[in-house]
Formats: structure tokens, C-alpha cells, sequence
């Protein structure tokens, strides 16, 4: 089994990849707790469609995709939150590079970090106050062409796609 303390070995001795080689062997992380919607991403007459396991517990948010050693491209994590607020993640215990487009009330993208580094404590931040977080494989939003002013919209139903 990998762990915490492997894993940081692993990435002292070898580097990243090292450690993300040894962990796909382990078992991931299952979501089929989590409720699912299909996210739609637009913005310069194009659409990207997601399917996302929502966050909207603090239990499901503080979690997130921590312990995630791979994600599929069309997979993502949808933090929601009741009321708008400044949004700031950090990626403890995530072995993934994300991408986290952070999305203001009216479901347009506000800014994106991109690439953040995994297993880092620095925190990432929205620069407006927000209701939804979208995380995505890392590199997504720049091979998407994904940028703020593009719009989020979710479709509650994922199934079927």
C-alpha cells in the first residue's frame, strides 16, 4: 500500500513520476457517494462537456480529489458553495497536476490557476468572491483554450452522456 510517507520518499529519491508510477498500482479513491453532473464549459463559440462529482458537503469539499493519481480528461470535481466567497484550495495529499477554474454566482470563469503543483500547501485563490470551483486535469483549460469570461453551466443529470 502507498503512503503519505512512501510516497514523499519517493519523490525525494526519484522525483514525481517515481511516485505517481508506484501509486497507479494502488486503489483509487471512489466518488460513487458523490452526486454527479454533466458541466458544460463555453466561451468563444465553442463548448467542453465534463462530467463532474459534485462537492457540495464541507466533508466532500475539504476531501476534493485528494489521493487521486489519475484523471480521466472529460472527469472533474465541482466544489459548490451556498453563499459567494473568496475560494482558496491548497494540494495536500494531491499527486495530480489541476487545473481550478474558480466561477463567480453568475457562472462566468472569474480567473483559473493552472498546472497547480502537486503535493504543495501554497494556497490558490479566486480574486473575486465565488459559488463554484471546477477542478480539471492540469493543462486542460490551456489545451481547451479555457479562459476567464467563459461560462460554466451544469446540466444536474449526468447520466446518459
Amino acid at each position: 500500500m502507498i503512503t503519505r510517507r512512501t510516497c514523499l520518499q519517493a519523490i525525494a529519491a526519484a522525483g514525481l513520476s517515481a511516485c505517481l508510477a508506484a501509486a497507479s498500482l494502488a486503489q483509487a479513491p471512489s466518488f460513487d457517494h458523490l452526486r454527479e453532473v454533466r458541466v458544460e464549459v463555453s466561451g468563444d463559440a465553442k463548448t467542453h462537456v465534463f462530467r463532474a462529482w459534485v462537492a457540495d458537503t464541507p466533508q466532500a469539499r475539504v476531501r476534493g480529489l485528494m489521493d487521486v493519481y489519475e484523471l480521466p480528461p472529460d472527469r472533474a470535481m465541482l466544489f459548490r458553495y451556498e453563499l459567494p466567497q473568496f475560494a482558496s484550495f491548497w494540494m495536500k495529499n494531491t499527486y495530480i497536476p489541476l487545473d481550478l477554474m474558480f466561477i463567480a454566482p453568475d457562472g462566468r470563469i472569474v480567473n483559473i490557476v493552472e498546472n497547480a503543483r502537486p503535493l504543495s500547501l501554497a494556497l490558490l485563490k479566486s480574486t473575486a468572491p465565488v459559488t463554484q470551483v471546477l477542478e480539471v486535469a492540469g493543462g486542460t483549460a490551456a489545451r481547451l483554450g479555457i479562459r476567464p469570461g467563459h461560462t460554466l453551466e451544469t446540466v444536474e443529470a449526468a447520466s446518459g452522456d
